[in-house]
């Protein structure tokens, strides 16, 4: 039997991904296995050493402690793409919002109530105060081209913009989902310096954070509309409002919304709505618990966002799962305490990820606690888990 805790209402179409004839699953479920969250915040939760697993139901994992995981050999799933569409259309939507000046032209349309017959030619005198530019041969910029980001792109082509992307790290797989009409920048500079509209797709990373700045909107043209919906810290907040009131920014569409933030009328905030659909909140849970099941049962790891990514179909009498520190002579050590236990080996595969590695053997013969307890004695392993 594996124990699921859940810490947020979780999706029941994501809970049916569990059999349960195999898996208890609730809130109230103690010494669990595995752990789904949404948003509830994790950074002080002690863990117990039954804990295995922990997957979000969702992209960001800044509510989970990454470090402590890693270091207590805990995979962190996300589910990146399970929001995609949803985030998507809420961009398109603000940035149509941000152009012709929707939410403004409906507050004033408010204000002529009780005056009767004079609304329509108050309407057509005022009308014009309102007007905006259409999405039709204006630029788009998109910063970072993953699962959101790249069908963005791909959508404003169809509203006839001008789109360049840029992503220094886009993979191979999500290359292919990008339209070839997609200019590929080579900087952000080119994006901040060809750009009409510019929307933030990136995670929140030492590297990312801050970069919406006074320098990087300085280089902007002026009059950029600017959208954010990937991480309110990706922009300095203060470097945002002077350049909005030196015009350099025309507006801000973001869904993290703060104290300072609020009340300015080039901001148009959003709370934390973009990912906020059923399809969406559905096609998370259940990505995240087949990703768990798939760990549970199997040792497959897909979507971590602290170990790398390792998969291969089971061939063996048992399966040895194991996480250590990358290190030299870690496979070697692994390998030879299988060999000195006469045990074949039928299939191998190791990948690693920053200080961490993850290595699945399949292996046929006698499995005995002497061979794993060897194992564990190697310095430098972390967690060694046994699927038969």
């Amino acid at each position: 039997m594996y124990y699921i805790q859940t810490l947020n209402k979780i999706s029941p179409r994501g809970l049916e991904v569990f059999d349960m004839n195999k898996y208890r699953v609730g809130d109230g479920v103690e010494n669990p296995d595995a752990i789904l969250v949404r948003s509830a915040s994790m950074l002080e939760t002690q863990f117990p050493q039954s804990l295995r697993a922990i997957a979000r139901a969702g992209a960001g994992v800044n509510n989970i402690p990454l470090d402590r995981c890693s270091e207590a050999g805990i995979v962190v799933f996300n589910t990146p793409g399970a929001n995609a569409n949803a985030v998507k259309e809420m961009v398109i939507c603000a940035m149509l919002m941000s152009a012709r000046r929707v939410f403004p032209a409906m507050e004033w349309v408010q204000t002529l109530k009780g005056q009767g017959a004079a609304v329509s030619e108050l309407v057509e005198k005022n009308k014009s105060k309102f007007s905006g530019p259409e999405l039709a041969g204006k630029t788009l910029g998109v910063i970072g081209l993953g699962a959101i980001g790249a069908r963005i792109a791909n959508f404003a082509r169809h509203l006839d913009m001008q789109v360049w992307g840029y992503d220094p790290y886009m993979s191979v797989e999500t290359a292919w989902n990008v339209s070839r009409d997609i200019h590929r920048a080579t900087s952000l500079r080119e994006i901040y310096q060809n750009c009409d509209f510019i929307t933030l797709h990136v995670p929140s990373t030492e590297e990312t954070r801050g970069m919406i700045n006074s320098q990087s909107i300085a280089m902007m043209r002026h009059g950029v509309r600017l959208l954010n919906f990937a991480r309110g810290d990706l922009v300095v907040n203060q470097d945002l409002l002077e350049g909005l009131e030196e015009r350099q920014i025309r507006c801000y569409f973001t869904d993290f919304p703060s104290d300072e933030l609020l009340g300015h009328p080039g901001i148009m905030a959003f709370p934390h709505l973009a990912a906020s659909t059923p399809e969406s909140e559905e096609n998370c849970a259940q990505m995240a618990a087949a990703q768990l099941v798939d760990y549970l049962e199997n040792g497959n790891i897909r979507n971590s966002v602290n170990l790398p990514a390792v998969s291969m179909p089971r061939s063996g009498e048992a399966r040895v799962a194991v996480i250590h520190r990358n290190i030299p002579a870690m496979i070697t050590q692994v390998t030879n305490a299988f060999a000195s236990a006469g045990l074949n080996i039928e299939n191998l595969t190791n990948k690693s990820r920053g200080d961490y590695a993850y290595t699945l053997v399949d292996v046929n013969g006698s499995l005995g606690e002497e061979t794993l307890s060897a194992i564990r004695g190697i310095n430098g392993i972390i967690r060694v888990t046994v699927y038969r």
